[in-house]
C-alpha cells in the first residue's frame, strides 16, 4: 500500500454553504451524485444527508421514524454519543482515525426507531467539492430493536474535481431482531485517496447486509470493515463488485467474527483488474457452534494488472462450518468462442461475460439503483473497447 501524506491536503478552512434543495446543485454534480446512487428527487427517499468538503450542507427526514442529523448536532443532543461513538474503533488505530478524531468536520447520525419498517431508502452522500481538500467524517448508525432499513451511501467527487482525501469512520449498531441493508457506491477520481474505517455489532436475531460497488478510478483505497455477530441467530453478508482501472491501488476486504451460536455469514467479492492492483482480503472467525461461514473471492484480470486474494478462516471450537473459494484468472477462451459461435464478435462476447461476472442481482438493490449500476458496467465495457 502506497503512502498517503496527509500534509498534501487541506484539512482546515474548506467550508460550503447549506443547500435546501439538492436540485440547486449543477446538473454535472447531480450526475456525479447519481453515479454514486444518490438522487435529487427526495420523494423516493425517507431521509437524505449531504456532506460537501468540510460542511454538512443538507439534512432532511421525511419519515418520523428516521432521525438523521449532522454528527456534531447529535453529539450535542445525546451527550457526546458516549455509548456509541468510538466504542468500536480505536481513535489511535492509525493516523487516519486520529485525524478524524482530532479534527472532526462532520458526518451523519442515523437512528431508526424501534419496530419501524422503513419503506424508502435513507440516503447519505459524502462529496469532495474542492481541489486537494481533506475530509474527516464520523458516521454512527443505530437500527433499534425490530426495525428495518436500507441506507444508500454515495461517496463522490464533484464534477471536475480531481484530487482529495476522504477519511471516513463508520460505526454500526444493529439491535435485537433489527435488519440493516447498507449499500455503498464509490464514485471517486484517479487522484483521490480514500481511507474508510468501519466496524459494527449485530445483536440477537439481527441482520446486516453490506453491498459495495466501485467501478470508477480511484488512486488509493484501503478499507476492511469488520462486523461482530454478538447474538444468537444473527447474520452478516457482504457483497462486493469492484473494478480496478489502470493506476488504481485497492487494498480491501471484509471481516466477520461470530461470537454467538446459530450465527451465519457470507462474504462474496467479484473483482476485475483492467490495469490496477487489487489486494482482496477476507476473514471469517467462528468461536461458537453451531455457526456457518462462507468466503468467496473471484477475480478476473483483463489486459494487465494484479489481483491478490487472501482468504482467512479461523475456527476455535469443534463443529464450526467454514469454507472458502478463491480464484484469479482470465476469461476462458472456450466461453468467448461459445458466444462467438452464436453470432457475437469477440468484444461483444467479452462484454457479455464481464456483465455476467459483475452481476448485481445478488445484492437485492432497489431497481432504480441497480439500473444505474448496470449502466455504469455498460459504460465500463464501452470504454475498455475503445
Amino acid at each position: 500500500m502506497s503512502k498517503v501524506d496527509l500534509k498534501d491536503f487541506k484539512f482546515d478552512g474548506v467550508r460550503q454553504e447549506a443547500i435546501s434543495d439538492l436540485h440547486e446543485l449543477s446538473s454535472e454534480d447531480q450526475d456525479q451524485l447519481l453515479m454514486a446512487g444518490v438522487v435529487t428527487d427526495l420523494s423516493t427517499r425517507s431521509a437524505s444527508f449531504l456532506q460537501m468538503d468540510q460542511s454538512s450542507v443538507h439534512c432532511q427526514s421525511r419519515d418520523e421514524n428516521v432521525e438523521i442529523m449532522d454528527i456534531k448536532d447529535a453529539m450535542k443532543k445525546y451527550d457526546g454519543l458516549k455509548e456509541y461513538m468510538w466504542t468500536l474503533i480505536d481513535p489511535d488505530k492509525d493516523e487516519f482515525t486520529k485525524s478524524a478524531h482530532d479534527n472532526l468536520h462532520g458526518g451523519y447520525f442515523i437512528r431508526v426507531k424501534a419496530g419501524a419498517k422503513i419503506k424508502d431508502p435513507i440516503q447519505s452522500c459524502l462529496m469532495l467539492k474542492s481541489e486537494q481538500v481533506g475530509q474527516n467524517v464520523h458516521n454512527v448508525i443505530i437500527i433499534e430493536e425490530g426495525a428495518e432499513a436500507h441506507i444508500i451511501t454515495g461517496c463522490s467527487v464533484a464534477h471536475g474535481t480531481k484530487s482529495g482525501a476522504h477519511l471516513g469512520i463508520s460505526e454500526f449498531f444493529v439491535n435485537k431482531n433489527a435488519s440493516l441493508t447498507f449499500t455503498m457506491v464509490h464514485n471517486w477520481s484517479d487522484s483521490v485517496a480514500v481511507r474508510p474505517r468501519s466496524a459494527g455489532v449485530v445483536e440477537e436475531g439481527g441482520k446486516f447486509l453490506s453491498n459495495y460497488v466501485l467501478l470508477k478510478p480511484v488512486k488509493d483505497l484501503q478499507m476492511y470493515p469488520s462486523i461482530e455477530l454478538n447474538g444468537p441467530d444473527s447474520v452478516a453478508r457482504f457483497n462486493s463488485v469492484v473494478v480496478a482501472t489502470e493506476g488504481s491501488l485497492l487494498d480491501m476486504g471484509n471481516r466477520v467474527v461470530m461470537n454467538a451460536p446459530d450465527t451465519r455469514c457470507e462474504i462474496i467479492a467479484r473483482t476485475i483488474s483492467s490495469g490496477g492492483t487489487i489486494i482482496n482480503r477476507g476473514h471469517i472467525a467462528a468461536h461458537h457452534v453451531p455457526s456457518k461461514g462462507h468466503l468467496e473471492c473471484q477475480g478476473l484480470i483483463l489486459g494487465g494488472g494484479r489481483i491478490w486474494a487472501i482468504p482467512e478462516l479461523d475456527g476455535t471450537v469443534e463443529g464450526v462450518e467454514l469454507s472458502h473459494e478463491a480464484s484469479v484468472g482470465k476469461i476462458a477462451q472456450e466461453e468467448i468462442e461459445y458466444l462467438m459461435a452464436r453470432g457475437l464478435d469477440e468484444d461483444e462476447a467479452t462484454s457479455t461475460i464481464v456483465r455476467g461476472f459483475l452481476n448485481t442481482d445478488i445484492m437485492g438493490l432497489p431497481e432504480r439503483l441497480k439500473n444505474e449500476i448496470d449502466k455504469q458496467i455498460e459504460e465500463l465495457q464501452a470504454s475498455d473497447a475503445m
